[in-house]
């Protein structure tokens, strides 16, 4: 089940990797997909797991951790990205996981399971990770501009056709180190709660490879519908845009991974998308259809967690 909703988050999170590049054109679908998936898992090679331990051992309290918990955290967490993945709307499958293990702890022993330092930054990273891309994606967008201002149009696109390539391989590199090790920490759990590792000990390697294979797996068959929403719906973009948005995204996702805070990489993109777009005009973006996404963000968690908690009853009761 954890390999599984690893392979839903990259499936689900394509998107946040692939959008731009596939709707400016520079790359089609297919060979974005392959693009993104192989920088998901060169990412295995250069991020600590510092977000897995946050995963692993700072959201609930792990001696309360045992294979319902797991279950009802993961059903949650697959549930919410399945509902989201249906209508189209980017939500943050971080946050679907976090809910899920929120909710499944509490419904075992209460509040008290709460880890609450932990929570609080991955709580206020929501609002933290959106706003600084929004920040660096404008920033990014309005210093291009003025470098550019004499340029021919024609010259500027094709040279960010190029330097698009790049920003999305640094952004895919972020995905990858910061998704994939949410799954490893579920699955270090699991081991430590077995009793085949302590909390002392390292994450396996053969965990965290699975982690980034499964994900990489997950992106190379892509959720197109979540594409659409993240391309073309929510402001209009062009080379030079999606370069900014990337570049902007990737650097908020490099920060928050070698803080060791796990961070919605739909939240991120989402808020450098909206920037680039806002620093042309404010019209540019359509702020109905940013309105719906923040609803789901504004959802996912106690969603995700009200789900946890009947899963977690079902499973412990009947199985």
């Amino acid at each position: 089940m954890a390999l599984l909703f690893d392979f839903m988050n990259g499936f689900h999170d394509a998107a946040n990797s692939i959008a731009t590049v596939v709707s400016t054109g520079v790359l089609k679908p297919q060979w974005a997909v392959l693009w993104a998936a192989s920088f998901n898992f060169i990412a295995y090679f250069i991020f600590p797991l510092k977000v897995a331990a946050t995963i692993g051992k700072g959201t609930i309290d792990p001696s309360i951790i045992d294979h319902y918990v797991i279950f009802g955290a993961l059903t949650g967490a697959i549930a919410w990205n399945l509902i989201t993945w249906w209508y189209g709307l980017p939500s943050s499958s971080s946050h679907a996981l976090v809910g899920g293990l929120v909710g499944a702890g509490v419904a075992k022993v209460g509040t008290g399971a709460l880890m609450k330092a932990g929570l609080f930054k991955i709580v206020a990273f929501i609002v933290v990770a959106p706003l600084l891309g929004f920040l660096l994606g404008s920033l990014l967008m309005l210093a291009v501009s003025w470098l550019c201002f004499r340029s021919n149009p024609r010259r500027v696109d094709r040279r960010f056709r190029r330097l698009q390539l790049m920003s999305a391989a640094l952004y895919s590199l972020g995905h990858g180190g910061n998704d994939a090790q949410k799954t490893a920490g579920i699955i270090w759990m699991l081991l430590i709660a077995a009793g085949m590792t302590s909390a002392a000990d390292p994450v396996p390697t053969w965990v965290v490879f699975s982690c980034y294979i499964t994900i990489a797996l997950g992106t190379m068959f892509g959720g197109w519908r979540i594409v659409k929403t993240m391309g073309q719906k929510i402001t209009k973009l062009k080379p030079v845009g999606g370069f900014c948005a990337e570049t902007g995204g990737a650097m908020t996702l490099f920060f928050a991974t070698a803080l060791g805070i796990p961070v919605s990489t739909t939240h991120t993109i989402t808020g450098a998308i909206v920037g680039v777009g806002s620093s042309r005009k404010v019209s540019a973006v359509r702020w109905g259809v940013a309105g719906s996404i923040v609803w789901a963000w504004v959802l996912t968690i106690p969603a995700s967690a009200f789900i946890s908690a009947v899963a977690w009853g079902i499973g412990h009761h009947y199985f």
